[in-house]
């Protein structure tokens, strides 16, 4: 199975042999990074960026962070030895489920019982339903394309 990947806005796209560990990261860095309480990750094997590459940014001595510096889109966390790739650049994330919680004691309070909050009421769901039906997204779809954007 060729496992495909890339940016929101598809200047970079990747595949992968396979997918290794998954695991929600919730060190200082990654929250910097993803800018969010975590760092979704998945360790992965024989990547090959199909349309450009990242640009990267050594966030330590000893790791560095590869993105998109058309749109931002942060795609893998890089040390001696491995990579692994932002899950939700995966054109399937539901591939990579993650399997376990890193560096804990940097968790934001605010993730403890983050899927146990009350969802919206119906009415404001119908709302947001109808504001999206009005979104034409310039994102880049998730499978591979010849071209992109559109021309």
């Amino acid at each position: 199975m060729v496992i495909t990947g890339g940016c929101q806005c598809g200047a970079i796209r990747y595949q992968a042999d396979s997918l290794g560990r998954a695991s929600i990261c919730h060190c200082r860095m990654c929250q910097k990074a993803f800018g969010g309480f975590f760092g979704p990750l998945v360790s992965a094997n024989n990547i090959v960026w199909t349309r450009g590459k990242p640009k990267h940014f050594h966030s330590s001595n000893r790791n560095w962070r590869g993105f998109c510096d058309n749109c931002g889109t942060p795609l893998t966390y890089e040390f001696d030895g491995g990579i692994e790739l932002a899950i939700g650049t995966l054109d399937d994330p539901s591939i990579a489920p993650p399997q376990v919680q890193v560096n804990l004691p940097d968790r934001c309070s605010a993730t403890i019982g983050l899927f146990e909050l009350p969802e919206v009421e119906p009415m404001v769901l119908d709302e947001n339903a109808e504001w999206n039906v009005g979104v034409i997204s310039n994102q880049h779809p998730d499978h591979e394309t010849k071209e992109w954007p559109k021309q």
